[in-house]
């Protein structure tokens, strides 16, 4: 069984999506097993993409035409391998392989799959009526942003080609993209996504596990620790809860326990923002700051982020973890294109 949740489906379409084969006159309608796993996959907050070897030209109109075309994130319909075509859509969502699925009604594709990506999994389309019982389908929670995610997701996609087309210097584009970032304790209704996050989010995550609700429930309760979350919005839309942070509070030093950011945000500069309001918090209650950091096969860009914060490592403790320290002596500025809101 496969070990992790899946983030993303990617579907073949002759006689897997669509009935019959297009380039011989068929795809004239949608299999209803497929269209019904299509429409619940995207309200569980599961992306999805496609890998065809077929005529974009006239492949993408049949999917308009039968109103299903929006569903698809950075489709690949062409000639490529569709080893290849996953591997440009986990690229473009920047989301790991491990977490996607692919489903193709021939045997062939499913084996050149298993064999070039094996983190993928292959999934006959005969299999569709039961998938959405599959527990690695089945996310624990839907949340407001996993129920929304596609949207976030086009948003993205409309922030990025924006910032291609822009002609100026990078922090001009940024200034004009209106962010604001809004920090506050976390409540118990923000406990399902923050939750949700420390699954979801394992690249950009300096603790290296995850927590229950109920853990984040009793430190978000707790006087000897806080619990933080960063929303962000800019003039393209809401980018939901992509931030968190669990502090441990002593009376002499605050220690971050975990800090991790939605892997959408991170061309954003977000995660020294955050970071650095987090720093002028505990500078503000004169306790020293420090981090610890669990390194994992992903998460490398977090330490370079601390670093580049200002934390320089004073000690690595016998359960292998990092312990940072930073001095305030080098602050990270606050970016003159970001606002940010105290909730806290």
């Amino acid at each position: 069984m496969h070990k992790s949740h899946i983030k993303c489906v990617v579907w073949d379409l002759d006689e897997t999506l669509w009935r019959g084969t297009l380039l011989e006159g068929g795809a004239n309608e949608l299999s209803p097993a497929a269209e019904q796993v299509v429409r619940e996959l995207d309200s569980r907050g599961i992306l999805q993409s496609i890998a065809s070897k077929n005529d974009h030209a006239a492949a993408w109109p049949r999917l308009e035409s039968l109103g299903i075309a929006d569903f698809f994130l950075h489709p690949q319909i062409g000639w490529d391998s569709k080893a290849k075509s996953i591997s440009t859509v986990a690229d473009l969502l920047g989301i790991g392989l491990d977490t996607f699925a692919f489903i193709d009604d021939q045997a062939t594709e499913r084996a050149e799959i298993q064999f070039m990506i094996p983190e993928v999994r292959a999934i006959a389309a005969d299999a569709l009526p039961d998938l959405l019982s599959w527990p690695e389908f089945n996310p624990q929670f839907v949340t407001a942003d996993s129920s929304n995610r596609r949207s976030m997701y086009r948003a993205d996609e409309a922030r990025k080609a924006a910032g291609e087309s822009f002609e100026g210097a990078r922090d001009r584009f940024l200034a004009s993209l209106d962010m604001r970032l809004t920090v506050r304790r976390a409540t118990a209704a923000d406990l399902e996504r923050a939750h949700e996050l420390t699954v979801r989010t394992n690249q950009l995550n300096t603790g290296g596990r995850t927590y229950s609700i109920e853990e984040l429930e009793a430190y978000s309760t707790s006087p000897d620790h806080l619990v933080l979350v960063a929303e962000l919005e800019d003039r393209f839309g809401s980018s939901g809860t992509i931030g968190l942070s669990l502090i441990q509070l002593d009376d002499m030093v605050w220690t971050i326990r975990l800090f991790l950011m939605s892997c959408r945000v991170l061309s954003r500069g977000i995660g020294s923002v955050l970071l650095g309001h987090i720093l002028r918090l505990a500078k503000a209650r004169q306790v020293r700051m420090r981090a610890v950091f669990v390194a994992t096969e992903r998460n490398r860009p977090m330490l370079v982020t601390y670093k580049f914060a200002g934390f320089r490592q004073s000690a690595e403790d016998p359960m292998s973890a990092l312990l940072l320290e930073h001095d305030y002596v080098r602050m990270p500025p606050v970016p003159d294109y970001m606002t940010i809101s105290d909730e806290i």
